[in-house]
């Protein structure tokens, strides 16, 4: 067992419950479009951002701590894409025929899209930099680490889906749904601009 599980697991806790892009379109899916059709959403953040922990724990992050530029880019591209996600939910049809019709943000959009999420980047960065050494329990540590990214990136996206659905109950009219949607794209946003600060 790591000797700072404890710690490993708090930070995990704040930082996958805590407001970002994926939770936040989490919420817009499962309000939109039901918990069934965010499952390829809920798929692509647990299993991208896991294999994004993976890949800075064999070697992605010394190549951050050498180029630290490749984060800041990475991090720009991230942000741009969440501007074109928010852009894309605040201006969704609203009508029932078209939600049918329509699907959430996809698997492979979502997986990707991990390696470029400003605040999985960074949540990621400092985990691997902080807890995972190379030494004789490099294996052991590093097992536990993406395992516990793996609980938390599915347990966190997955409540935020069902308060999206829960949500729903209350929308009785389209201007609600409109308005939500409205919420959910300045969330979006939000969740960016503390990156910046």
């Amino acid at each position: 067992m790591h000797p700072e599980i404890l710690s490993i697991c708090l930070f995990w806790f704040v930082t996958a419950f805590t407001p970002g892009p994926n939770n936040v379109v989490a919420s817009y899916s499962g309000f939109n479009f039901g918990i069934i059709k965010t499952i390829p959403h809920i798929l692509g953040v647990t299993l991208g951002f896991s294999f994004m922990v993976f890949c800075l724990i064999i070697g992605l992050v010394n190549i951050f701590k050498i180029y630290p530029i490749a984060q800041e880019i990475l991090k720009y591209l991230g942000s741009i894409f969440v501007i074109y996600l928010a852009y894309k939910i605040s201006f969704s049809g609203a009508s029932a025929e078209s939600k049918k019709n329509e699907n959430p943000v996809k698997f492979i959009e979502t997986f990707l899209y991990q390696f470029f999420n400003p605040k999985g980047v960074i949540v990621a960065v400092i985990v691997v930099s902080t807890y995972v050494d190379v030494g004789d329990n490099y294996f052991n540590y590093s097992f536990q680490i993406i395992l516990l990214a793996l609980v938390f990136s599915v347990t966190s996206i997955t409540l935020w889906t069902f308060v999206g659905k829960f949500l729903r109950k209350f929308a009785t009219n389209q201007k609600f749904i409109k308005y939500f949607n409205y919420a959910m794209s300045v969330l979006l946003l939000l969740s960016i601009i503390t990156f910046y600060l």
